[in-house]
């Protein structure tokens, strides 16, 4: 069942890149007393993801918080070592956090998955984009397959 806007984020977890190695991030403690928007990509360094996607985020990341939004996070079903490459690539430090997603958890919990085994990606994340206010879906914005619109920072920012 997918999550749909004024639910709470199921339990979940994510691991993030740091100095010191591979740390654990709690979704409950990442979300809480904040407004996070959080936008999710099929893969690190993919084409629309690479050029669009994440660099949107990183541009507008002080439009965004102009907007009343605390923090931006991306994630994906990369390992941390991937998403903190990519992040470092797109100079996304201090403007987005990269979560890394492995094993799919998170967008499974929240039923946003995808198959991506015709492409040889395996099972992935959905494109989408969600404004989580204190661990509740404030808005959610799920991408058709094959477009990247309504996950846009642009988009997003329009929204809010």
């Amino acid at each position: 069942m997918t999550i749909k806007v004024g639910d709470t984020l199921p339990a979940s977890g994510f691991v993030k890149a740091t100095a010191e190695g591979p740390q654990p991030v709690s979704g409950e403690d990442f979300f809480k007393g904040r407004r996070v928007a959080l936008f999710s990509v099929p893969g690190a360094f993919t084409p629309t993801c690479s050029a669009k996607h994440l660099p949107g985020f990183v541009e507008q990341a002080e439009a965004l918080k102009a907007k009343g939004i605390d923090e931006i996070a991306c994630t994906a079903v990369n390992d941390a070592f991937v998403m903190g490459a990519w992040g470092q690539s797109a100079n996304a430090g201090g403007k987005v956090t990269m979560l890394a997603d492995g094993n799919g958890d998170f967008v499974k919990s929240v039923g946003l998955e995808m198959d991506g085994s015709k492409f040889g990606m395996g099972q992935r994340g959905q494109r989408f984009a969600m404004v989580v206010n204190d661990g509740v879906v404030e808005q959610l914005h799920v991408e058709a397959p094959g477009e990247f619109r309504v996950s846009a920072a642009d988009y997003l920012i329009e929204q809010l």
